[in-house]
């Protein structure tokens, strides 16, 4: 008898704060979402020693009286819900009310408020808690708005102090976390500064892209393509990185639904499947991606620190993101640029790519029968017909990048990219249909092969045949290929089976996850014309037209881009005339 006894109020306070208040930054969190719901306009973070010495928040929001002050500090006391129905649909940041309570209870804690100064009967108010115990009520002077000071945090839990980090990394934290509520509120200005000095400064913006260029540069927010996507009830909207720009570390995930921050790793991976077959295996893209779905759709109450959300039909939820990320990655507008980014693309070629059948209205009906076959049959219709300013004025520069004049300016292609995401995109399509027609050879192929490499041939034979290699085994090392590929006249088939055998039984693409996806790409990369081959205009034409019908045509399956931009704009700067 008497195991069981209730925990001493101080203890229970202790436990509190440490599902709420884990470092610095997770007290600068709670304060400036208690900031923003009280309408503020500008919040200043100064910390010392990176939050382990002092956390000082100030905002002009909407503040309080002294009894609102004094019940504030107390557990479960808010002002954004009364009743369970609340909970769902939340809109504030901050309604669990045990934020203050918490922090109080590990720190030395003073608070300062002043309700609106329209109110000639409010007066501010001076409070100072102690371990979570109450000290004093002062009368005080101060403009509308709140401060919270924290002092030696965790000084009564030294178990707990000393888990902290050394300045440097609290202090990297903070910003990480202040980073991630900047992007909720552009039209609220964020100052954090450490020691006096300055590490951010985000002011007032109107659009996210300025918001992410005040946070992290013009470089990172240059290399961004807008995101823009709704299905059924939820839309996704935000910047992706181009997949050229993506790198394996070094990524920034920011994901928000509703306007409300939550990490969750299978919604970024389902972001990252949107680049399929546009980066290279280990890079990671940075996204910064708002959800919205109804407010009955999601539970943000699943988490102590409101870091989590669980969606009622996460299924969904991650296949529009994925789909927003695809959409994204397809128009011409998304290829890389060459100086200042900017929307130089006319309307008509900023939208997503379509793949159909016919010719663009640049080729003659007469023409369709004497075009050159380097590229075999046209089935794809440009989805961006416009780009074109007329069929012929191509330039091949280097034997490697064909040259011509859009709307607005320049674009450059890499013949061997294009050809190869042409390829891939073909391959996938005969993959997971019939397969390709193939050509008979009247002298077949004999190839010696390495063990692994005829494993390799055994394991993907099936693939083999479906893009339209015949082969059968020799006996020994060897193999016989009785039909091939005929992708283009120049086809060198030999070259082309062996490296793609190789590839494989090296495990070459070993870090995709789709199979079949990996086979499409290894063979476009070897069978596509090289870097070095003359073209004809008329095949530089047919090319085009078919680049232009894929589904991404701005990005090989290798993480590069196809396609480069040079607007005239920026021409025009580096010539002076604007």
């Amino acid at each position: 008898m008497g195991r069981i006894v209730i925990l001493p109020d101080a203890v229970i306070d202790q436990i509190s704060a440490g599902e709420v208040v884990e470092r610095p930054a997770s007290v600068v969190k709670e304060l400036i979402e208690n900031a923003l719901d009280a309408g503020a306009t500008a919040i200043e973070i100064a910390l010392e020693a990176g939050g382990k010495t002092s956390i000082t928040v100030s905002d002009d929001g909407t503040g309080m009286d002294r009894d609102d002050a004094v019940l504030a500090i107390d557990r479960h006391a808010t002002s954004k819900i009364k009743s369970a129905s609340d909970l769902i649909g939340v809109a504030t940041l901050g309604f669990r009310g045990e934020a203050l309570a918490a922090i109080a209870s590990v720190s030395k804690f003073e608070l300062e408020t002043a309700p609106d100064e329209d109110d000639a009967s409010s007066e501010a108010t001076r409070l100072i808690v102690e371990g979570g115990r109450l000290k004093d009520v002062q009368q005080t002077a101060r403009r509308r708005g709140t401060t919270v000071r924290v002092r030696r945090l965790f000084f009564n839990a030294p178990a707990r102090r000393k888990f902290l980090r050394t300045p440097a990394t609290e202090t990297r934290a903070t910003v990480a976390a202040v980073s991630v509520l900047a992007f909720m509120r552009l039209d609220v200005s964020f100052k954090l500064t450490n020691d006096g000095r300055s590490l951010t400064d985000a002011p007032r913006v109107s659009a996210l892209g300025d918001r992410i260029e005040s946070l992290f540069g013009r470089s990172l927010a240059e290399g961004l393509i807008p995101v823009d996507h709704h299905a059924g009830n939820v839309s996704v909207r935000g910047f992706i990185q181009r997949p050229a720009d993506a790198k394996p570390t070094g990524r920034k995930a920011f994901l928000f639904v509703n306007g409300r921050p939550f990490r969750d790793p299978f919604v970024v991976r389902a972001a990252e499947a949107g680049y399929r077959a546009t980066i290279h295996p280990g890079s990671r893209p940075t996204m910064f991606l708002s959800l919205g779905v109804p407010g009955d759709t999601v539970d943000v109450n699943v988490h102590p620190s409101k870091l989590e959300v669980r969606f009622r039909d996460r299924r969904f939820v991650e296949a529009t993101v994925e789909e927003a990320v695809r959409r994204a990655l397809g128009p011409i507008g998304a290829a890389a640029v060459v100086g200042p980014g900017a929307d130089w693309l006319p309307e008509a070629a900023a939208a997503s790519t379509v793949a159909g059948a016919g010719y663009p209205p640049s080729s003659p009906e007469g023409s369709r029968g004497s075009a050159p076959s380097l590229f075999g049959v046209e089935r794809y219709a440009p989805a961006h017909a416009e780009f074109f300013v007329a069929d012929g004025g191509f330039l091949q520069i280097f034997d490697t990048y064909i040259v011509m004049q859009t709307p607005d300016g320049l674009a450059i292609v890499d013949q061997h990219s294009a050809h190869e995401r042409v390829l891939y995109e073909a391959t996938m399509s005969q993959l997971n249909g019939e397969g390709a027609p193939s050509q008979r050879l009247l002298l077949p192929l004999t190839v010696d092969l390495e063990p692994r490499e005829l494993e390799a041939v055994e394991q993907n034979r099936a693939q083999l045949d479906a893009i339209g290699f015949e082969v059968e085994d020799f006996g020994g090392r060897s193999v016989v290929i009785h039909a091939v590929p005929n992708p283009h006249p120049r086809f060198d088939a030999r070259r082309c089976f062996e490296e793609v055998v190789a590839d494989f039984a090296r495990g070459r693409f070993g870090g995709w996850n789709n199979q079949l996806e990996r086979f499409a790409a290894t063979y476009a990369c070897r069978a596509a014309i090289k870097a070095g081959q003359v073209l004809e205009q008329r095949e530089i034409g047919t090319l085009l037209r078919r680049l232009f019908g894929c589904e991404l045509p701005p990005h090989d399956v290798h993480g590069r881009p196809t396609i480069v931009q040079l607007p005239r704009e920026e021409l025009e700067r580096r010539f002076g005339r604007s």
